[in-house]
């Protein structure tokens, strides 16, 4: 669940407040999944960042995080979508110090625009925000941040749009998901006026999946002579592919069975459909 009841989502409605699932069950299902030969886990939830607040003494995701990085040394961890604000210098100083933790945080922005910001309820601004993102990079060199972001929500304007273009490219992500706004009734968002109509939606979707997939092919370039290790998932037509700690897909081209292994990929460049290519270095 959720109690952040942000203007646009429906899900504090329908699926109640946050539901935490104890440190130790977590802990406990991580140990299970390492047992049964998986070699990457997932923390994630509707909103990971509210971890803890239902339970004895509001332990902090970070006791989490850190709890599961122990217990399963030999497995990656990723963590789902976070809340900008739970990212402070003490989440990154503690965190950094867990190799297997991956270097990928998708930052939850919505909107690179502080009124739209205010208007969607959203919790902090692009300050604060920006923020966490020096954080991360400060603590996590080289580490991917991607991101949301809503489009066309009721009453943007065109000068509130462009600002938010200027931050998304301020913040360089190496990924993002955009979405026009979808009016779900129910919600505050849907009775508010200035609700486009879909050649709006359409237009500046069309402009902001630009400016990310550029600055997609800008993160990738950057891997270009560096080495990663990528776990391999599946293959077609020889060529095997995966994802580097830093989620970024990959492929090889080889004829050995890698599924489920970890090997070290040195990154040759970047194919046009976005995933990287390279080739497999012994250790």
């Amino acid at each position: 669940g959720c109690v952040n009841f942000c203007s646009y989502c429906i899900i504090p409605y329908t699926r109640g407040p946050v539901r935490s699932a104890p440190l130790e069950l977590a802990v406990q299902q991580a140990k299970e999944l390492a047992d049964q030969g998986f070699r990457e886990i997932v923390v994630t939830g509707i909103e990971i960042a509210s971890w803890g607040v239902d339970l004895p003494g509001k332990p902090s995701m970070v006791t989490l995080i850190e709890a599961i990085c122990q217990a399963v040394p030999n497995l990656r961890v990723r963590l789902g979508s976070l809340e900008p604000r739970v990212v402070t210098e003490e989440f990154c100083r503690i965190l950094a110090k867990y190799e297997n933790l991956c270097p990928h945080f998708h930052l939850s922005m919505q909107s690179g625009c502080d009124t739209v910001l205010a208007r969607m309820k959203r919790k902090y601004d692009t300050a604060r925000y920006y923020e966490s993102v020096e954080l991360l990079r400060k603590y996590f060199p080289g580490c991917a941040l991607t991101t949301d972001m809503i489009v066309a929500f009721p009453g943007e304007t065109e000068e509130e749009f462009e600002e938010s273009l200027t931050f998304i490219r301020k913040c360089a992500f190496a990924e993002m998901h955009i979405f026009p706004y979808s009016r779900r009734p129910g919600t505050p968002a849907d009775k508010m006026p200035g609700q486009h109509p879909n050649t709006v939606k359409e237009d500046r979707s069309r402009r902001a999946i630009a400016v990310a997939s550029e600055m997609t092919r800008d993160y990738g370039r950057r891997m270009a002579g560096t080495i990663q290790e990528i776990l391999f998932e599946e293959a077609h037509l020889g060529i095997w592919s995966g994802h580097a700690p830093n989620y970024v897909r990959v492929s090889v081209k080889s004829d050995e069975d890698l599924h489920n292994q970890v090997r070290r990929v040195r990154i040759l460049g970047d194919g046009a459909d976005g995933c990287a290519f390279g080739e497999i270095v012994e250790s």
